[in-house]
């Protein structure tokens, strides 16, 4: 049998068809000749998922994403995807987007559900969640940092401002002359440092000797302190608590007029006894002065004494 050329040309186009179909499925992620398990999730925002997608469950892959599509007017997305394992699981599993760093994209997880009876069949829809990625996690953590770093310059900001408003021109020279001023204060205690290190320098054997003598005068302080320590002060306060007594005792007879000092500071005849006998003695020694002759005469020839002078009688 003979084939015409336009037979061989469509059987080739034909055959193209197929390649092109079977190799763009391919490329999807599809093998046509497979009998996958096709299932369905619905997302609000996909966070960048993509068609051929892996699918992994427990961290294995066991399939891809094959088709991503509105499914209303509402911009609710479905995820068309895949499974070519075995695996059982409920329909209830959790179809889960994760990951998504700086390098690498979106996965899909299926996080299994064992529930006998409920096993999930090809077409099905699993209930859909989306996980925190590396960059989600990064601006949360980073947001309120962001909000105190923003508080933190505004408050610098405005603190500045402040100083600006305080620090006017005049307010600027006098801290600039305050500080001149302390220089200068500065330049004197320098010099003044080094006045006292040269008074110390040139008397260093004067405060040699003078720290010496200071240390012999705590040495004689310690003795004499050793001195007192030995002194029996119980037995001198005991004595003076007897001369006091005794004092006490004299004061008591004198007050009283017992003895002859007493009888003096009290008796008015004593006194006057006294008195007199005083005058008579100043009598008699006035008479001796005047008269000496009466009371020691001595002469050769028997000569007798002169006029006798009475004593001044205001004495009496």
């Amino acid at each position: 049998m003979k084939y015409t050329k336009e037979l061989k040309t469509g059987i080739l186009a034909v055959v193209a068809i197929v390649i092109l179909i079977f190799g763009y499925s391919y490329l999807k992620g599809q093998n046509l000749l497979d009998s996958n398990r096709i299932f369905h999730a619905v997302y609000a925002d996909v966070e960048g998922l993509s068609a051929s997608s892996p699918v992994t469950i427990n961290g294995m892959k066991v399939g891809q994403v094959t088709n991503i599509s509105f499914l209303d007017e509402r911009g609710l997305l479905v995820v068309t995807f895949n499974v070519d394992n075995d695996f059982k699981f409920s329909k209830n599993s959790l179809a889960q987007i994760y990951g998504g760093g700086l390098i690498g994209g979106k996965s899909l997880a299926i996080v299994p559900e064992y529930e006998p009876g409920m096993l999930a069949k090809t077409g099905d829809t699993l209930p859909s969640a989306i996980e925190e990625g590396i960059m989600e996690l990064v601006n949360e953590r980073l947001t309120p940092l962001q909000v105190k770093v923003e508080r933190a310059i505004v408050s610098t900001d405005s603190l500045l401002t402040a100083f600006n408003e305080v620090l006017d021109t005049e307010t600027r020279n006098n801290i600039k002359n305050t500080f001149n001023d302390l220089s200068e204060t500065v330049r004197s205690f320098k010099n003044t440092a080094e006045s006292l290190d040269g008074i110390v320098s040139g008397n260093s054997e004067k405060l040699d000797r003078t720290f010496s003598n200071l240390d012999e005068m705590s040495g004689n302080f310690n003795k004499f302190s050793d001195t007192l320590a030995q002194i029996d002060l119980n037995g001198m306060s005991g004595d003076l608590e007897k001369i006091i007594a005794d004092f006490e005792k004299i004061s008591n007879n004198l007050s009283s007029g017992q003895g002859t000092a007493g009888k003096l500071l009290t008796d008015d005849a004593v006194y006057d006894n006294l008195d007199r006998a005083t005058k008579q003695m100043e009598q008699l020694l006035q008479d001796i002065k005047l008269n000496p002759k009466r009371y020691v005469h001595f002469s050769v020839f028997g000569k007798r004494p002169g006029p006798y002078d009475a004593p001044n009688d205001s004495l009496k």
